[in-house]
C-alpha cells in the first residue's frame, strides 16, 4: 500500500477519462502520421515530429524524442510503423524517467518532516487555491493532520476560497486582514501548526508576475520566515500551472523558476484539453519533477503523478 504499483481501478479510470481528449488528438494525428506508411522512414519521422509539436510537447522536447526513436531506426532498419506506439511509450517513458522518481508514494506514505511544509506558487487563474484545497482533502482522508496558510493576502477571494476549501475538507486555515504582510501568514500558520502537532503545512502565496524581482523579493522573505519556526521549511516549492494553456504553462514555469528554487510541479485542468503532451515537455525542459496531475473538479481527481502509467494511457 502507499506505492503506485498498486494503480488501483478507480484511479486508472479517473485517468482514461482525464486524459481522452489528448489521447484523441494524439491518435487521430499518429494514424494520420503512419498513413500508407509499412515502416518508419524519413517521412513518417517528419510527421510524427509534426504530431508531437502540435500536441504541446515542445520543440525542444519533440527534437530528443526524434532523435532517440532515429538512433533505434538507424540500428534497425526494418522498424514497422505498428511498432511506433510502443518504441513512443518506451523513449517518452525514459525521457520521464530522468526527472520523476521510480516509485511514486501515495498520500499515505511517511512524510520526510514533520510537520512538512509545502509552499505553493503560480499565477492566478491556474488552479492554485482548489489544487491546495484537494491536497488537504488528500492528505486528511490518509489520516495526516493538515494546516493550512492564506498567505495570498491581497485577494480577498483568494483568502475566502481558502477558507472555503478549509471547511470542505475539516482543516484550519489560519489567516490575517487583507493587505496583510504574507510572511507574517506564513508564520503563523507554521507556528500554529506545529504547536498543534500538524503533520503537513501548506502556505498559499501570492500569484503575481508583472514585477519579478517583488515576486522573488517577497517569495524568499516567506522562506526565510517559515526557517525562524522549521529551520529546513519548506520542503517543498509547488508550483502549479493549467495543462489547457498549453505553451503558455511554459511561460509560467519559466518566470517562477527564475523567481524561486521550485522542486515540485502540479499541472491541471488535463481533463478538459487536448494538450495534456505539455506534461511531457515540461518535466523534461525544467528536469523538475511533475508530482501531481489534476483530471477533474472531483476533490479526488487530484492524482500523484505516475511516469509509467500516465505514457501507458496516452499511449494505449
Amino acid at each position: 500500500m502507499g506505492f503506485f504499483n498498486l494503480f488501483s481501478k478507480e484511479k486508472k479510470e479517473t485517468l482514461d477519462q482525464g486524459l481522452s481528449k489528448t489521447k484523441e488528438s494524439v491518435f487521430s494525428k499518429l494514424t494520420r502520421a503512419v498513413a500508407g506508411k509499412s515502416k518508419v522512414d524519413d517521412e513518417v519521422l517528419d510527421n510524427l515530429e509534426e504530431v508531437l509539436i502540435t500536441s504541446d510537447v515542445g520543440v525542444e522536447t519533440t527534437l530528443r524524442i526524434i532523435e532517440r526513436i532515429e538512433k533505434r531506426v538507424a540500428q534497425d532498419k526494418y522498424i514497422n510503423t505498428s511498432e511506433l506506439n510502443v518504441i513512443l511509450k518506451e523513449e517518452i517513458a525514459g525521457l520521464l524517467s530522468e526527472t520523476n522518481s521510480d516509485s511514486p508514494a501515495d498520500f499515505d506514505a511517511q512524510l520526510p518532516a514533520s510537520p512538512y511544509v509545502i509552499m505553493v506558487v503560480g499565477v492566478n487563474g491556474v488552479g492554485k487555491t482548489t489544487t491546495i484545497g484537494k491536497l488537504a482533502y488528500q492528505f486528511t482522508k490518509a489520516g495526516k493532520k493538515v494546516y493550512l496558510g492564506a498567505a495570498d493576502t491581497f485577494r480577498a477571494a483568494a483568502v475566502d476560497q481558502l477558507v472555503i476549501w478549509g471547511e470542505r475538507t475539516g482543516v484550519p486555515v489560519v489567516k490575517q486582514k487583507m493587505g496583510a504582510d504574507p510572511a507574517a501568514v506564513a508564520y503563523d500558520t507554521i507556528a500554529s501548526a506545529k504547536a498543534n502537532n500538524a503533520d503537513v503545512v501548506i502556505i498559499d502565496t501570492a500569484g503575481r508576475l508583472h514585477n519579478k524581482i517583488n515576486l522573488m523579493n517577497e517569495l524568499t522573505k516567506i522562506k526565510n520566515v517559515m526557517q525562524k519556526v522549521v529551520p529546513d521549511a519548506p520542503h517543498e516549492v509547488l508550483l502549479v500551472l493549467d495543462g489547457s494553456t498549453g505553451q503558455n504553462a511554459f511561460e509560467q514555469a519559466k518566470q517562477f523558476t527564475k523567481a524561486t528554487d521550485v522542486t515540485a510541479l502540479a499541472i491541471t485542468k488535463l481533463d478538459g484539453t487536448a494538450k495534456g503532451g505539455v506534461v511531457i515537455g515540461i518535466s523534461d525542459q525544467f528536469k523538475i519533477p511533475v508530482k501531481y496531475i489534476g483530471l477533474g473538479e472531483g476533490m479526488e481527481h487530484l492524482q500523484i503523478f505516475d511516469r509509467e502509467k500516465f505514457v501507458e494511457t496516452l499511449f494505449e
